[in-house]
């Protein structure tokens, strides 16, 4: 058996391998750029060893500094993770030469699977069906655009050595073509040293459903089902689940089956997953890839299968077999994970960066009613949120005996998450959760822009749901009115009085209410006679807790927001101020004061790099033209003009590194 672990990576993925090594009694190494020199996975590794810069073209991505690492602590294994080096055959082989063991797949099946042209020939030979294509490699913009048009638009541009979303555009016409075809290859180039792009048709009503396969050195080789991967954006995951809600046994069978076939075609080993295509009108499905390597989402195969995927991993690289056969894997239950990123779901999913100043996520493992949680993580409070790698901070799993109660498990999980410090897409994946569409199953990869055709702007409350929001703003301030009180006392010859009569502002609603006492705690009195009963307690300081109201227990997280109350819950974030009636009156009076005019202005929506620069002063825009492009958290974005103006002041240049809302330029 092994003996000593490096995990070649970084964030939850090094952590979750830990934890797994730890299990089976194995030491670990982790290593570390600049930026990752305080996170969690140092810290829980038996060693450490720093490898250099923040970027990781300087740190995670240098073979050599990973193999010095490797001499140093005497570690006879590697676990590459997902990304940075783990599908990259000349790391593999590095390590064959080193005489140490790679926990992965065999360096032919990387080669062969890594490549994506080569990847679909395979599959076509070994009789797996593959979507139609331009196969070859793609010289300049120039090509690509005669190549989709052939093809026949929507067509999609992919990178070669691509993964996790990076280097892949959506063309419509030829000059999003021409503009994807570049920014594909420098993204890949960036994320993984290859800038090879090829281009196939894009189906317009996607699922996306991958098969989990396993296979050991001995030649045995299996399928541990399937997940769903629909809902993503910008083409990459947010949520998903196992197993898929659309799957028949029948194309389970034949699509595991075929997954199968490619990896004995390939002679592989270890764990892998095979991608599908799923046409969800035609119930026909095409071989879109093959990772080889740990997918990001494999808690969910775990929780339905009860097999550990790293365990195996590690169990086929010291040469075992597998314990068990195919019609020894059974699916149990449901699984779902929601990926938490730092990302402001409302601007348009832009990266955020910053320290997390608060990160209690739920507690993990068995529920009172038989569900579970899951949470993989790389983070802890008070970390910081980089801008130089992905932007997951956790992935949140949810296990129940059917899918609605895996939703519902969810979304009490998901109320229980707490993070403030940074953006954070915690609102959205509340709103998901309780979608009609999503919780009938009625997903495709085009989910998130045809849900949130004008982007998301949180959850707006019914009146039953802002008067149960307004009860509790109610009993928070009372509470902190009355700790105010005790405090304060008498001062000269006044003594604070604490009113009973409030005013609750939230969501567009208004509400005039009357505090009373009630077997209960307390009872909110509305003006049309209506009442609801509300008690609750939270951590002193800071109000986060659990509340009843109306006898319904809810999971209500809540906090100071300047004058008034946060308060998140089922998809909906917002701030309550509950005030007297003659504040409340004069508040309204107050002329609203209005934020500077930024119209005539590029501002930089992210933290990020300029990597370039495409127009200068004095030229004249059209709307829609690419003025600038910026990367953040290994994406680049492409910014547009909004209208026909005239570029007066460029106030950056390639290279700069910008916070967000500095400026980029100015237009007349």
């Amino acid at each position: 058996m092994i003996k000593k672990i490096l995990i070649a990576n970084r964030g939850e993925i090094a952590c979750r391998v830990i934890k797994t090594a730890r299990k089976m009694g194995i030491k670990t190494v982790a290593v570390y750029s600049d930026a990752d020199r305080n996170a969690l996975h140092v810290e829980m590794a038996d060693e450490a060893v720093h490898i250099g810069p923040a970027p990781s073209s300087q740190s995670y991505i240098v073979i050599e500094k990973i193999l010095d690492a490797i001499r140093k602590t005497g570690a006879d294994a590697v676990h590459p993770g997902y990304g940075f080096l783990s599908e990259n055959a000349a790391f593999a082989e590095a390590l064959e030469k080193e005489g140490v063991t790679f926990i992965g797949p065999p360096v032919g099946a990387i080669q062969a699977m890594g490549d994506k042209i080569t990847s679909k020939k395979l599959a076509a030979e070994a009789g797996v069906s593959t979507v139609p294509g331009h196969m070859g490699l793609i010289a300049d913009a120039d090509e690509a655009v005669r190549i989709s048009a052939s093809i026949g638009y929507p067509v999609m541009i992919k990178a070669s050595a691509g993964g996790g979303g990076k280097g892949m555009r959506i063309a419509w016409n030829d000059e999003e073509a021409r503009e994807g075809f570049q920014s594909s290859k420098n993204e890949a180039k960036s994320s993984f040293g290859d800038d090879r792009i090829f281009i196939e048709k894009f189906v317009t009503e996607p699922r996306h459903i991958e098969i989990q396969v396993l296979g050991d050195r001995h030649g045995n080789t299996l399928y541990l089902g399937e997940r769903e991967c629909s809902i993503q954006r910008r083409n990459q995951k947010v949520i998903e689940e196992a197993p898929s809600p659309f799957l028949s046994p029948e194309t389970r069978k034949a699509m595991g089956e075929q997954a199968v076939a490619l990896a004995k075609a390939v002679g592989y080993h270890s764990a892998g997953t095979v991608e599908f295509i799923v046409d969800g009108k035609a119930n026909k499905f095409y071989f879109l890839e093959m990772n080889t390597r740990l997918q990001v989402e494999h808690p969910v195969t775990e929780l339905v299968t009860g097999i550990d995927l790293v365990e195996q991993m590690i169990r086929v690289a010291s040469g075992e077999k597998l314990a068990f056969g195919q019609d020894d894997v059974k699916l149990n239950g449901w699984a779902i994970e929601s990926r938490l990123y730092a990302e402001d779901p409302y601007r348009n999913f832009l990266p955020s960066i910053g320290r997390l100043t608060r990160y209690r996520p739920p507690v993990e493992g068995r529920r009172s009613d038989g569900t579970v949680v899951r949470n993989d993580t790389g983070v802890f409070e008070g970390g910081e949120i980089s801008m130089y790698y992905d932007p997951m901070i956790a992935k949140l799993c949810t296990w129940a005996p059917d899918r609605l109660t895996a939703i519902d498990a969810m979304g009490k999980a998901l109320d229980n998450f707490e993070v403030d410090g940074i953006g954070h897409n915690l609102p959205f994946l509340s709103a998901v959760m309780q979608q009609e569409r999503f919780r009938s199953g009625r997903l495709t990869t085009a989910y998130i822009a045809e849900e949130f055709k004008d982007g998301f702007t949180g959850v707006q409350p019914s009146e039953a749901d802002a008067r149960t929001l307004a009860a509790i703003a109610t009993r928070i301030h009372h509470v902190r009115e009355s700790r105010a009180t005790q405090i304060s006392g008498t001062i000269g010859n006044h003594r604070r009085v604490l009113g009973k009569d409030w005013v609750v502002t939230l969501g567009g609603f208004t509400f005039p209410v009357t505090l009373e006492s009630s077997a209960e705690g307390q009872r909110v009195r509305f003006m049309d006679g209506a009442a609801l009963d509300v008690s609750g307690g939270w951590q002193p300081g800071d109000c986060h807790g659990e509340f009843t109201v109306g006898g319904e227990r809810l999971g209500v997280k809540t906090g100071k927001s300047g004058t008034g109350y946060r308060l998140r819950w089922r998809g909906m974030d917002l701030v309550a101020h509950v005030r007297e009636p003659h504040v409340a009156a004069l508040a309204r009076l107050m002329p609203v004061k209005l934020p500077p005019d930024t119209s005539k202005m590029l501002l930089c929506p992210m933290p990020g790099v300029i990597t370039s620069v495409l127009v200068a002063a004095g030229d004249t825009v059209e709307a829609g033209q690419a003025l600038a492009t910026v990367e953040a958290m290994k994406m680049e974005n492409i910014l547009r003009a909004e209208k026909r103006s005239v570029v007066t002041k460029v106030a950056v240049s390639a290279g700069q590194s910008l916070a967000v809302d500095e400026l980029i330029m100015e237009f007349a």
